[in-house]
């Protein structure tokens, strides 16, 4: 099977919700050690903005715009299934665990310390050994503060503020501020 055929498979499969399974597990190991040697590469050393770009776009396997911009270090255990915006602005050691799908639209900043996790364990002690994915996904212009952790499957509004320290386990309504573990709605941003 040639890569493209298996990542096609990846992406048909990481969509669909389904419990990841011993094929896609493999993948997720081949995948992983290619992040890890892209990553080691934007971390290790001084990179200009241009280069940061292209090794993002070799990370995603897709073309990211000029204007996205990542400050180092940045961590990830796939890389493949991120897709990014026009003018993303990603702060120092970000987390994204991204197989079930990261989804970033235009002008969106992300604070320091951000984890985005798109997968989760089955909660019988029996079957914790199971994996779901399921994709985040963050409108424009979204401010995401320092040390948020955004929860599988949760779509954050466009405009919206994610407070510092908060942890989203529900999706958020656009123009919204939202804080707290579990983060809550505080209110609404008028213009």
């Amino acid at each position: 099977m040639t890569k493209k055929n298996t990542l096609n498979k990846f992406y048909e499969h990481m969509s669909s919700g389904e419990i990841v399974t011993e094929e896609m597990l493999k993948i997720f190991n081949d995948l992983s050690q290619e992040a890890l040697k892209i990553t080691m590469k934007i971390n290790n050393k001084y990179h200009k903005p241009n280069e940061i770009v292209k090794l993002f776009s070799k990370l995603t396997g897709k073309n990211v715009d000029k204007s996205f911009r990542l400050f180092p270090p940045f961590y990830t255990d796939c890389g493949k299934n991120i897709t990014l915006g026009k003018n993303v602005f990603i702060n120092a050691c970000c987390k994204f665990q991204d197989q079930g799908g990261i989804i970033i639209g235009n002008n969106v900043l992300i604070g320091h310390n951000v984890t985005l996790a798109t997968l989760n364990h089955d909660e019988r002690p029996d079957k914790r050994q199971y994996i779901y994915p399921k994709p985040i996904k963050i409108g424009n212009n979204v401010w995401i503060g320092s040390n948020a952790t955004i929860l599988q499957g949760i779509t954050i509004g466009d405009g919206a503020i994610i407070g510092a320290n908060s942890v989203v386990t529900k999706d958020v309504p656009e123009n919204t501020i939202v804080a707290g573990v579990p983060a809550k709605v505080l209110r609404q941003i008028t213009a």
